[in-house]
Parts: C-alpha cells; sequence; structure tokens
C-alpha cells in the first residue's frame, strides 16, 4: 500500500485543479517575466563589456597621439643626430623603422585589451539554463 510519504513528488501535479488554459497562461506569463529578466541581464553585460571597450578605444587613441608626438619630436631629433655620424636618408630610415616596432608594440597591448572582454557570458548561461527549464516544464 501506498503512503503519501512514497510517492514521488516529481510525477505528481503541481496544480492538479487547473484548467489547460490557465496552466498555459500562467506558462506563458512565466516565459515573459524570465524574457524580461534576460533582457535586463544582457543590458547590464552590455554596459559592463562596453566600458571595457571603450578603455581599450581610449588606450588605442592616447597610444595614438602620443606615437604621433613622439615620431613628429624625436624623429627629428634622432635623425639629425644621426645625421652627423651617416648619411641623412639612412638616419631618417633607421628613426622610422624604431617607430614602426614601437607602434607594433602599442597595437599588441590594445588587441590583447580587446580579446579580454567577453560577450555577455551571464546571459548566455542563463538562456541554456531557460530553455532547460522550458524544456522540463514541456514533460
Amino acid at each position: 500500500m501506498n503512503t503519501e510519504s512514497d510517492v514521488d513528488l516529481g510525477t505528481q501535479a503541481k496544480r492538479p485543479d487547473a484548467s489547460l488554459g490557465e496552466l498555459f497562461s500562467a506558462m506563458t506569463s512565466e516565459l515573459g517575466t524570465l524574457f524580461r529578466q534576460e533582457v535586463e541581464l544582457a543590458k547590464t553585460e552590455v554596459k559592463a563589456e562596453a566600458k571595457k571597450a571603450g578603455q581599450a578605444g581610449a588606450m588605442f587613441a592616447a597610444a595614438g597621439v602620443g606615437a604621433l608626438l613622439a615620431l613628429t619630436f624625436l624623429s627629428a631629433g634622432l635623425a639629425w643626430l644621426l645625421d652627423q655620424t651617416m648619411n641623412t636618408a639612412l638616419a631618417f630610415t633607421l628613426v622610422g623603422v624604431l617607430w614602426v616596432v614601437v607602434a607594433a608594440v602599442l597595437v599588441t597591448v590594445g588587441r590583447k585589451r580587446l580579446a579580454q572582454i567577453e560577450t555577455l557570458p551571464e546571459t548566455k548561461q542563463s538562456i541554456k539554463e531557460d530553455v532547460e527549464w522550458a524544456k522540463a516544464q514541456k514533460s
């Protein structure tokens, strides 16, 4: 004889007195709430990631301004200094190569910053969980 403690609660109807329409309405309402929560989570994550992207962009801009100023003043001074010991064209070429290396390093740092940006990790995980929940509700 089955007692109430022997019955598997996972197979028991949660709302046995509710009609199919009421159950569908409740599920639709829950899905709407869930969707709104997911949109809010996505907005929050996008703001955080946009801030990181803005910081990386600012680093690129600062690197560009710094490179331009350095390229202008230091290149001219160094090339004139080297011009005293070698051909003028060679002196200016060596200075140009130096600043190409500097620019490459700055671009590498900027790319690393961009690579650290994750696109909505919590939202992706939450949506996966929601899909699993919805599948469980169907069965």
